[in-house]
């Protein structure tokens, strides 16, 4: 049955969502580099969109998959809705680089070259650097329509280049001819580079009646010989910056004597990075198979094909033929294109400070010599990431490694960091004689070599594996130590249960919570949810709230009971902090309860499906913030009648958290935590600084402060409020 109520498109909700972050280069009150990398974070999140979401419509619409949820006309026509917001987009991306991110780093002493000027102090240096330091790495490669083209590398930068022979006097013209197939002759011979670059002798030959026509050139970027980014010889007090390209565009007549350079413009090609698998595979094929396909990312389908927007349009028409591109993959973008590579933009004016962030707090009552393990045997301890230090946690782990009175150590490992101390903990546990099981999920998009390359490391020292489940994917971040007493006896076990990965890196970046508690309820659905990883049982959880068990009948039952509230006449009240809103059957429930007058705050930091302002959704507000740390944290509030009911753990409001992973989530049952963290609530509600209301039409709305009311950053406010109850 059709329903009755409407929602965001989830893409184009996301594309609301990233430009909320390129917005955060406009911020004056940031620091310039800050607001630089804002731009580097926008950019990179539209790579990684393009080779995931556009791919899979991509996929759809020509006819290559099917889908439940779209047909190949609805998936052409997203397609086409998606570019023509993202060109909309790249408008204003030029524009706040070229008309504020420019003019600030000029007015800190930073010249950041853009085009073909260049003071003349300098030009000696330039040619001098690409003689000695890039030209070596250039292969330019000729490209021709009907022959054998070159393969364009996923996300790497090329130049596309347009020569015309140079005019000869008649008796010339054989030597001219000779120039040409001299000069091209060695790099056009057939070969394959390794990269997988072929092409064929004719494939630029001009044509020797008309020595006038056009030849064609791709070049690869060298950035991994020589830095995106070149600094060049200060000169009294200002600091000189050029892109490489930029250099090897001043020089292109030293590339190709014997021709006039015309013009040459930057592209790049966006490929499928999905990986299709067997997802009803055992664990042994289900590694066979990502060892293979994962190899095969790089060369996966175009699903965007990016230019310089100055380029004319024959010369774009001649690339899309010799490529083979077709006419909704291409994307126009800026003379410089890959801004990703802009976090690496060298600071040559060190009087330009940086964000002073929150640092790590480490708590006072878990200072080197107590033990969390007699704390927590006291009482429950919820930490918040990045404000506190992620080494409570190592040092938790540490303590189960020499304990004498632990059995087993008991983890999952969704995303895993490089040079992981967790790992090396674990490891550290299982050669010590203890028992380790770590469940590592092979499917997390982008870290599958990663995990399986440490999961073969683990496993190799001795601790117990257990891969992905076929059909599902473990996104549940938890933790048990199970101890017994050393004649016997029963004592406290310890569960953790996280918003976040237990990931070092992430630690310092994503705003996460995590709880540590030995509460006998707890535990022993804790381990009942290990067991089951193993297959070894059908459980029941009677505290936890675990995805495809028994979380959507109680979220069911949660909402019921503030919709009887509002019914009642008394508050309905619910706040759900979350990343993501999109499963529609979850978002019906939410209008259902705006109709019945329940108040609900939405706090949701990316996709959000649900429409505020509508007669359905009249008492729903929802924000959204980004400020210096990624909003990561999945908490909920139900207000109960005055006795509130707060949850957190790892899942969002998306089909595939509440239906298709295995997800954990704990109620917070500490009266003094559970207070700490409606307070944070609180806190990002009142948010005047970064928070955004995000209305009808996708738009993101800067919340104004009210005259006289004080200033709220979220992210520091909380921080403070943590520092000053640090006791």
């Amino acid at each position: 049955m059709e329903s009755k109520y409407n929602y965001f498109k989830r893409d184009i909700s996301w594309l609301s969502f990233n430009y909320r972050v390129l917005l955060e280069a406009l911020d004056e009150r940031l620091p310039l580099y800050e607001r630089i990398n804002f731009i580097s974070i926008y950019s990179s999140n539209l790579e990684e969109f393009y080779k995931i979401r556009v791919a899979d419509h991509k996929a759809v619409a020509s006819g290559a998959t099917e889908s439940d949820e779209e047909t190949v006309q609805s998936a052409r026509e997203l397609v086409e809705e998606i570019n023509k917001e993202v060109t909309r987009q790249l408008d204003d991306r030029v524009r706040i680089y070229e008309q504020k991110i420019l003019p600030a780093l000029r007015k800190n002493h930073i010249i950041f070259y853009q085009d073909n000027h260049v003071e003349p102090f300098h030009q000696q240096f330039i040619k001098d650097f690409f003689r000695e330091e890039i030209f070596p790495y250039l292969q330019p490669v000729p490209v021709s329509k009907d022959k054998i083209v070159s393969f364009l590398r996923d996300n790497r930068l090329y130049l596309a280049i347009r020569v015309y022979p140079k005019k000869e006097e008649k008796n010339k013209g054989e030597e001219t001819k000779e120039n040409i197939e001299k000069y091209t002759g060695e790099c056009i011979n057939e070969r394959n580079d390794g990269e997988g670059i072929k092409v064929g002798m004719e494939a630029a030959r001009p044509n020797v009646t008309d020595l006038r026509q056009p030849l064609y050139f791709v070049m690869k970027q060298p950035y991994a010989k020589v830095p995106r980014f070149i600094e060049l010889p200060s000169r009294e007090k200002n600091h000189y910056l050029m892109f490489t390209e930029d250099i090897i565009k001043a020089n292109l007549n030293l590339i190709f004597p014997g021709y006039d350079v015309d013009s040459s413009y930057c592209i790049k090609i966006s490929r499928d990075a999905d990986i299709l698998i067997d997802d009803t595979a055992s664990s042994a094929d289900l590694v066979a198979q990502l060892k293979k396909k994962v190899k095969k990312r790089k060369i996966g389908d175009v699903c965007r094909f990016v230019y310089d927007r100055a380029m004319p349009s024959e010369f774009l028409d001649f690339l899309v033929d010799a490529f083979r591109i077709q006419r909704d993959e291409l994307v126009p973008g800026d003379k410089h294109l890959n801004l990703e590579d802009l976090r690496h933009l060298p600071n040559p004016n060190k009087s330009l400070h940086s964000l002073e962030k929150p640092k790590p707090m480490k708590l006072t009552v878990l200072d080197e010599k107590e033990s969390i393990f007699n704390y927590v045997a006291k009482k429950d301890l919820l930490l918040y990431y990045p404000y506190h230090s992620f080494e409570h946690f190592i040092h938790f782990l540490y303590e189960a490694v020499h304990n004498p009175e632990t059995r087993e150590i008991m983890v999952t490992q969704y995303r895993v960091a490089e040079n992981s101390a967790v790992i090396n903990t674990l490891i550290a546990a299982a050669q010590n004689g203890k028992k380790v099981t770590v469940f590592v999920e092979l499917k997390a998009r982008f870290d599958e070599e990663n995990n399986l390359a440490t999961a073969e490391m683990m496993q190799a020292a001795g601790i117990k594996i257990i891969y992905s489940i076929p059909g599902l994917k473990v996104h549940a971040k938890v933790a048990l130590i199970r101890r017994r007493g050393l004649n016997g006896e029963k004592i406290p076990s310890y569960a953790y249960i996280s918003t976040g990965n237990f990931n070092e890196k992430t630690a310092t970046l994503y705003a996460d919570c995590g709880l540590f508690t030995c509460r006998k309820e707890i535990v022993a659905d804790l381990y009942n949810l290990f067991r089951t990883l193993q297959g070894k049982e059908d459980p029941k959880f009677t505290t936890l709230l675990v995805a495809r068990f028994n979380l959507i009948p109680e979220l069911n039952r949660l909402i019921d009971r503030e919709i009887s509230l509002a019914d009642e006449g008394k508050q309905g009240r619910i706040i759900l902090k979350m990343n993501a809103l999109q499963d529609p059957t979850m978002i019906d429930r939410l209008y259902e309860a705006s109709e019945h007058g329940v108040q609900i705050d939405l706090i949701v930091r990316g996709i959000c499906c649900l429409i505020p302002g509508q007669s359905y959704s009249r008492n729903i507000r929802v924000t959204r913030i980004v400020d210096s740390f990624l909003e990561h944290a999945r908490i909920w509030y139900f207000g109960n009648d005055g006795t509130p009911k707060v949850f957190m753990g790892s899942p969002d409001w998306m089909r595939r958290n509440l239906y298709r992973r295995i997800e954990a989530i704990t109620p917070v049952l500490a009266p003094d935590l559970r207070d700490n963290l409606i307070e944070m609530l609180d806190i990002q509600l009142a948010d005047n600084q970064k928070a955004c209301w995000v209305d009808d039409k996708l738009q993101n709305i800067f919340k104004k402060r009210t005259p006289g009311t004080p200033a709220v950053r979220a992210q520091y406010t909380f921080y403070d409020w943590l520092n000053k109850t640090n006791s």
